[in-house]
This record gives C-alpha cells, sequence and structure tokens, in this order.
C-alpha cells in the first residue's frame, strides 16, 4: 500500500472513532475539572516515524522489554494527533488519537488495538505545561477504583518519553507500568 493511500486509511478510521467517542462518552466540561491552557500544534512533536524502547511491569519488580515503532501524524491544523504502534515481534498494533478540546483547552487522548477494534474506555485528558503533558483519568482495575496516569516529557526533535502510571490510593502515591523511550528513526 502507498503512502498517500495508507495515511487515508489512517485518517478515515481516526475521523470515524473520534465520532463514535464523542457519540458516547462525558466531555471534560461533565467533570468539575479547570479549562486548560491546551492550544492546536503541542502533540507536531511526534510527527514521523520512531523506534521505541518499551518497558512494561509485568509483576512487582518484573519488567517485559521489547522494540516497537510508530508513525504519526498532526491534522486538522493541529487539533488532532494520530498515532500508528507498530510491535512487529509480537504482531500487535494499536493507534493512539489525541483531540483538542479547543472550548475546554484540553486533550483527549485515546487508544485503540488492532484486536479488538474497539476504544479504550475511559481517555485520559490534559494539557502541556512546562515541556511536559499530563493526562489523567479515573479508571477500574476489576472492581477496585484506580487513577490513570500518562506523561509525554523529555521533549527533544529527536526523542521523547511517554510514561504510564497508576494509583490505587486516590493518587497520593503513583507506580508506574509502562515506560517508552522515543527516538526518531
Amino acid at each position: 500500500m502507498t503512502d498517500r493511500p495508507r495515511r487515508r486509511t489512517v485518517l478515515q478510521t481516526a475521523v470515524s472513532l473520534a465520532l463514535a467517542q464523542a457519540a458516547i462518552s462525558s466531555s471534560p466540561a461533565d467533570a468539575a475539572e479547570p479549562v486548560g491552557t491546551g492550544k492546536p500544534g503541542e502533540f507536531d512533536f511526534l510527527q514521523g516515524s520512531w523506534r521505541i524502547a518499551h518497558r512494561r511491569l509485568k509483576a512487582p519488580g518484573e519488567w517485559d522489554v521489547f522494540e516497537g515503532e510508530a508513525t504519526c501524524w498532526s491534522i486538522l491544523g493541529g487539533v488532532a494527533s494520530i498515532e500508528e504502534l507498530r510491535i512487529p515481534a509480537r504482531n500487535f498494533s494499536g493507534m493512539g488519537l489525541r483531540l483538542l478540546d479547543r472550548e475546554q483547552g484540553r486533550w483527549a487522548d485515546f487508544w485503540v488495538n488492532s484486536r479488538s477494534g474497539v476504544l479504550t474506555p475511559p481517555p485520559t485528558w490534559g494539557a502541556f505545561k512546562d515541556g511536559a503533558g499530563v493526562f489523567e483519568a479515573d479508571d477500574k482495575d476489576g472492581e477496585a477504583p484506580i487513577k490513570v496516569r500518562g506523561v509525554w516529557d523529555a521533549i527533544t526533535p529527536t526523542s521523547c518519553r511517554w510514561s504510564q502510571a497508576v494509583s490505587r490510593d486516590g493518587g497520593a502515591t503513583w507506580e508506574d507500568n509502562w515506560l517508552m523511550d522515543w527516538r526518531r528513526a
């Protein structure tokens, strides 16, 4: 598949996912969250091709280490960012979709993997401040309530980092469970 039809397919998928999510989810306005400072283009640093070193927590003190790759696009004047993540050794792929709610000034960060084809609720919501993007959501681990935090930081023209952590005590403490070091391909 050439680059142009492939990009068109990715964009069509992203638009379909965004419309479906908008129809079924609440916006950050439904939560008692302050208006953020998000602006178009904040995810432009991700545009291009990447190699990614993953570390995923399997059990306390036990990390699964593997390689991946991604291709990212900014569209709609920087109001949307699309990430196609691939982990060839595990026959896995997924897509990150980040959308700016311009009225609220906050970004929604959605995820879908190729196995289910369904957006994983809830999205994390956040904004960039002092060179880092912090995105959080309330979620559940089984029946137990947890908080999830994703952070984009260490952003340079050739690298960046994404980390995910969970809190089981309402945000008092956090445990990293996924670390991704991105390097330009």
